[in-house]
């Protein structure tokens, strides 16, 4: 390697931070050996493959002025140069869907390039997804095994997980459609399913609970979707947190249990819906069959937490919908208990509601009658 080239490499390595650590073309791969001569090639093996005059700058100013395309959070390399797989003029955008192009003989760089694990763990597969290059994902797709899509970086985040984080429905589908684990945790414990949730990507979303493996590439990957991550969360409740109704009615029409409890206090998504106060939230899981006096770890219902935290109207829609104002949690306290001085004027608003005498006991309960 020459000496100028050591001393552009030297010069660029501060214009990366650790999230952004460069490739730097591939230097680190062998360099075949140059011809002895100059000239036209004869016809012989493979030509060493070589940057394109003046890449380097155009994409590093790029990655300057651009950076929050791939930030630290992704732990990833940044691919400065493009690599070229295929002979003849590069396709722009290509769908993931498409054929590939015919594939020419790869060279040793190109080979060496198709295995590369970079010091963050980032594949080939993993750049291709973070820089959006369609081209090299749909050759890595049909060059590379199953096993190698399912490599996880430093971050425990698969390609699959970028791809879902950056909103690339379409990646999305060619990765699930080659046999890409859609079960994999990262970090977090979130799958790339969680990560959609959380970012509230619909379409990708879409694309993992309704995408098959073609044949041949292993069974289809059941989804678990009430598996948590490390934060206790499935991904109805990270949906419901965010207030996404039409995220929460996709996940139900897939299979996700509406009453599942997530895992640090026992709440069902009904409970997350009361403390988020969004009645059509409320609504809208009651229509669907959620358990109106489902119980936390501490036995506090739906209606304690609104009543608790005096949410008069959503108290109303709980109590119409059959919820028991007398349950007790394990402090032996009622919603009514919670709701001090507040429920009784909720409740002469609402003429289902029912009154509790503290004077007229059966059996140790108060009597009740309907207002």
């Amino acid at each position: 390697m020459s000496e100028a080239r050591k001393g552009t490499d030297e010069s660029d390595e501060s214009q990366y931070d650790s999230g952004i650590e460069s490739l730097r073309s591939l230097r680190s791969l062998p360099e075949t050996t140059p011809p002895s001569a100059p000239g036209p090639s004869g016809g012989g093996g493979p030509q060493p493959w070589t940057p394109p005059p003046g890449t380097t700058k155009e994409r590093q100013e790029k990655e300057e002025t651009d950076g929050e395309r791939a930030d630290s959070t992704y732990g990833s390399s940044s691919l400065l140069e493009p690599l070229t797989f295929w002979e003849g003029p590069e396709t722009e955008n290509p769908p993931p869907g498409s054929p590939l192009p015919p594939a020419g003989p790869l060279s040793p760089q190109q080979l060496e390039a198709l295995t590369y694990i970079s010091e963050d763990g980032d594949t080939l597969v993993h750049l291709a997804v973070i820089h959006e290059a369609p081209a090299v994902l749909l050759c890595c797709l049909a060059l590379l095994p199953q096993e190698v899509l399912d490599i996880q970086n430093n971050l425990y985040q698969t390609a699959l997980h970028l791809a879902v984080h950056l909103d690339q429905p379409r990646a999305v589908r060619a990765l699930v459609l080659k046999g890409a684990s859609r079960m994999l945790q990262d970090r977090h414990g979130d799958t790339a399913l969680h990560v959609a949730c959380q970012r509230q990507h619909l379409a990708c979303a879409r694309c993992l609970l309704e995408g098959q493996p073609e044949q041949g590439r292993g069974p289809p990957h059941s989804l678990d979707l009430q598996l948590q991550n490390w934060q206790g969360l499935a991904c109805l409740h990270i949906a419901t947190l965010q207030r996404n109704q039409p995220l929460m009615e996709l996940l139900l029409e897939n299979g996700a249990d509406i009453d599942v409890q997530e895992g640090t206090s026992g709440k069902t998504a009904l409970h997350l819906a009361v403390e988020t106060q969004e009645r059509g939230l409320v609504q809208f899981l009651l229509q669907a069959g959620a358990r109106v006096d489902a119980r936390m770890l501490n036995g506090c219902t739906p209606l304690h937490l609104a009543a608790g935290r005096g949410l008069k109207s959503i108290s109303s829609t709980l109590r119409k919908a059959g919820a028991d104002s007398l349950l007790r949690n394990v402090e032996d306290e009622t919603p009514q208990d919670l709701a001090e001085d507040e429920m009784p004027q909720d409740l002469a608003e609402d003429p289902f509601a029912l009154l509790p005498f503290d004077d007229l006991k059966i059996s140790g309960k108060p009597l009740m009658c309907a207002n």
